[in-house]
């Protein structure tokens, strides 16, 4: 077990992290949400990559996903240290940068308090939600396969299947006399049939997901590393992901900070919260003052909207992902940073 102590660089609160977590019923993936800590328990990914010429984007080896890892993060107070202790067989400084990158402490985020001081709704919603940071996926594969298992089925279904998927597949892990079962990893999710409670098509595209996570093509630092239109471009290649599901991977299994995802941003969000016209000229006066904070800015407007909400919000699903492997036609992507 080691032990390690990480610096906030800007605001940051593992109490709306735990709050943000425990909120989502089909789960982040393995882990816990208590009073007192976060725990996450996932399957490590691979981070050694080849190169190419300089300034190019990493392409991940083909590497064998052989451990999964803990990592339990407390922290005494907003602001605060955040205390880590990870165990693992594999790289702990890996399992470390993984941890931190699911609630986005792997990023600076000492400019995101000046994001409310320029646009007064976000800044209210910070100071409601403090300063929450979106809380991601452990890795792409991890977000891929989350949102696969999820299409057209309810969350609490989504959540009952994740959990017997890593029950009867995923790696158990121990930390202070808890167990604790992380997903399956690759190798292991190609095992997987119908006695999981999961149709045929869906099955054949958790085995796509898992063999493009071991040859690397859902690396997440060659998805980060990429121009978002590309990456979403090379995730639309992969059967059973779609356009939402694609900008989901890489917004919640990437990590990215400035990726505006434009469907989130509906008329009844902005329109509600700002009283104002959402025609693309009013939404881009809007989202420009959120630079260069833009995804967090759209989480944290959907989830101050959503908790206002009074009953269960209906998000929308993936119906660009058909039968046959349902890359379907491109509709509205996500805006980069220019």
């Amino acid at each position: 077990m080691q032990s390690v102590t990480i610096a906030p660089r800007g605001p940051f609160s593992l109490a709306a992290a735990r709050d943000f977590a425990g909120g989502f019923p089909a789960g982040i993936g393995g882990g816990l949400a208590s009073a007192t800590n976060l725990v996450l328990a996932f399957p490590l990914e691979p981070r050694r990559t080849t190169g190419g010429s300089a300034g190019s984007s990493p392409i991940a080896d083909a590497l064998p996903w052989r451990w999964s890892a803990i990592v339990e993060l407390r922290q005494a107070a907003d602001d605060a240290p955040v205390e880590a202790r990870i165990s693992s067989g594999g790289d702990r400084d890996a399992a470390l940068d993984q941890a931190l990158r699911s609630v986005s402490l792997d990023h600076d985020g000492t400019g995101w308090p000046a994001v409310g001081e320029r646009d007064p709704v976000i800044g209210q919603l910070q100071h409601e939600h403090r300063f929450l940071r979106p809380v991601c996926f452990y890795s792409a594969y991890e977000a891929a396969t989350s949102f696969v298992i999820g299409q057209r089925i309810a969350r609490t279904q989504a959540a009952r299947i994740k959990a017997r998927l890593s029950a009867t597949f995923g790696d158990r892990l121990e930390l202070d006399g808890q167990t604790f079962d992380a997903f399956p990893r690759p190798e292991r999710l190609l095992e997987v049939d119908e006695r999981v409670g999961l149709n045929p098509e869906k099955i054949v595209r958790l085995h796509g997901l898992a063999r493009a996570a071991l040859d690397g093509r859902l690396a997440t630092a060659r998805l980060r590393a990429l121009p978002p239109a590309e990456a979403l471009d090379a995730l639309r290649e992969l059967r059973g992901v779609g356009d939402f599901t694609a900008q989901g991977v890489l917004l919640r299994g990437c990590g990215l900070t400035d990726v505006l995802p434009v469907d989130v941003l509906s008329d009844e969000v902005l329109g509600s919260t700002y009283g104002e016209s959402t025609d693309p000229s009013a939404v881009d006066a809007i989202t420009d003052r959120w630079r260069p904070y833009r995804t967090w800015a759209t989480v944290l407007l959907r989830v101050g909207w959503s908790r206002r909400q009074p009953g269960p919000v209906s998000y929308r699903r993936d119906r660009s992902s058909g039968a046959s492997g349902g890359r379907g036609p491109a509709r509205r992507d996500v805006r980069p940073t220019t």
